[in-house]
């Protein structure tokens, strides 16, 4: 579950329901007709009851469950729309692999719907990243480069850099930070999802930062629809976390597509 939704009660309308969030008309996405890349987003909210049963707060909330998506997170949502802008645009063929870095969840997404395509893979990832995802990455068929562990992402990100530069002609690179299909994956669907299975009656949307995609994409939309709606970013409290995928944004190079004034 990556991003958690608030709606509150008194501001709902009578005939939203636990049931009704889910009975949504789905939203078309930038896959192709392959039944991997079908699969990806149109995923159910979760009513969170568990937790507001010790609290004395009235409002309902909510998890957008994106273990649905086929590599199991949210980051399914913009490996498709980049992998779907770059095959539109002819920058991926045979002898191109996709390049990017990441500190797992991206490049599962990048390696499973790559592999339903044909398209190579080719992930620069810290070394600390686990045997286990490595092992997972490479049985999707990724080719992997692995960068000083003590770097984190921001390093595995220089690394991927540098091998494009340096051998243009072998690579497209992805480069999620800056690519602003990661953010538009958002705002054409993970948005609109929300806006349909809410009936309108979000109040608070709150997502952790990594690349800042989910939080900028879906943030915009929700804006657009109700400039009332709270969009709350969640980030580690300082440098030195040690969670994957996310930054502390004061500290670390800021995401080319990270639009701070959504935030409230």
């Amino acid at each position: 579950m990556n991003f958690i939704i608030i709606i509150r009660p008194t501001e709902m309308d009578p005939r939203m329901s636990a049931d009704s969030v889910n009975n949504h008309q789905p939203i078309a996405t930038p896959a192709t007709d392959n039944p991997v890349w079908s699969l990806v987003g149109h995923t159910p909210l979760i009513p969170l009851k568990e937790i507001l049963s010790r609290q004395s707060l009235r409002l309902e909330l909510y998890g957008k469950a994106e273990w649905y998506n086929p590599g199991g997170s949210v980051k399914d949502r913009p490996a498709a729309m980049i992998l779907s802008t770059a095959l539109k645009a002819g920058w991926l063929d045979g002898s191109v692999a996709l390049l990017d870095s990441t500190s797992g969840n991206m490049g599962i997404a990048y390696a499973t719907l790559g592999a339903a395509v044909g398209v190579p893979v080719h992930l620069v990832i810290p070394g600390n990243a686990g045997p286990e995802r490595m092992d997972y990455l490479r049985a999707l068929g990724a080719h992997l480069t692995l960068s000083d562990p003590l770097e984190g992402s921001d390093g595995a990100h220089d690394v991927a850099t540098e091998m494009a530069k340096a051998d243009p002609g072998r690579y497209y690179f992805a480069d999620q930070y800056n690519n602003p299909a990661n953010w538009q994956a958002h705002y054409s669907g993970t948005g609109p999802e929300i806006w349909s299975q809410t009936q309108g009656g979000i109040t608070h949307f709150i997502a952790g930062m990594g690349t800042t995609g989910t939080i900028t994409g879906t943030g915009r939309f929700l804006k657009e629809q109700n400039p009332d709606v709270q969009i709350i970013g969640v980030q580690p409290d300082g440098p030195l976390h040690g969670l994957e995928g996310l930054k502390h944004i004061a500290t670390s190079p800021t995401p080319g597509i990270f639009d701070a004034d959504v935030l409230d």
